[in-house]
């Protein structure tokens, strides 16, 4: 509860604020929050829609949003048609965020919003994240990291206020899933998000990715869904190659956050 007390007083010395709302559990507190102290005229919670935002995340934004009555805008980003951002190379998220955060300084400057926030905690400091910089460029404001909130804090915070994604697992765009240096295109990201709702229509849970390898899907899930993976493995196989991979593998080291990017030799 001092926690919260300590976000809510950051919210009231803020003016009218406009975050960046992905549905996910750190944005989603932001939201829920952010609309309790400010009300519907001071606060705005936007969602950035492409073919690399999956769509079973738009229906959770806007499931939260609608349970909490925050106000929600919906804008469509063009990232895709940046080749720098095509090209996918390990700086793609900048170019990503480059687009989103200056469509929200747009939407701030013509409808007079003072903050622009994300949902950065003090756990995503450091490490690769690209994406930062571009933040930083626009100066986006990150409450949960100047408050030194933890991941662990905001789902123990985000499941006293009722939130029903509290334990909900990380959901990064659909482009962390292909290759670096394999261009990113719709049809390949229609490719990833249908071969992970398949594998959770099989009943795995937690954090999944399908990595797109060209023609090569490489499975990553945990440790604890390794045994239904493998009995499902004929359908899995099956599904994935109907969408148009040649193979199938399973990672055998299960899921490991930033799994594609290169290693230093």
């Amino acid at each position: 509860m001092e926690s919260r007390t300590a976000l809510r007083e950051w919210f009231e010395h803020r003016g009218r604020v406009l975050l960046g709302y992905s549905g996910g559990v750190d944005s989603a507190l932001l939201a829920v929050v952010g609309a309790e102290v400010l009300g519907a005229t001071q606060f705005l919670a936007v969602i950035g829609r492409s073919a690399s935002f999956p769509e079973a995340q738009w229906l959770q934004a806007r499931a939260v949003a609608g349970q909490f009555g925050i106000p929600v805008l919906e804008i469509d980003t063009d990232e895709l048609a940046n080749p720098d951002y095509q090209a996918n190379s390990p700086q793609r998220c900048y170019f990503c965020k480059s687009e989103l955060w200056g469509r929200l300084a747009d939407i701030a400057t013509r409808s007079g919003f003072d903050t622009i926030i994300d949902g950065t905690h003090s756990d995503d400091l450091g490490g690769h994240r690209p994406g930062s910089r571009a933040a930083a460029e626009q100066r986006i404001r990150s409450p949960l990291a100047e408050l030194g909130w933890t991941k662990a804090m905001i789902r123990r915070e985000a499941k006293m206020l009722g939130l029903p994604i509290w334990d909900a697992p990380a959901a990064p765009c659909l482009s962390s899933r292909i290759r670096y240096g394999l261009a990113v295109t719709p049809e390949r990201l229609r490719q990833v998000e249908l071969a992970e709702q398949f594998l959770r229509t099989l009943g795995v849970q937690g954090d999944v990715r399908v990595r797109h390898h060209d023609t090569v899907a490489r499975i990553e899930v945990t440790p604890e869904m390794f045994i239904m993976v493998e009995a499902q493995w004929s359908a899995i196989e099956s599904a994935l190659m109907e969408l148009g991979f040649s193979r199938v593998e399973r990672d055998p080291g299960g899921y490991r956050r930033g799994n594609l990017l290169p290693v230093a030799s």
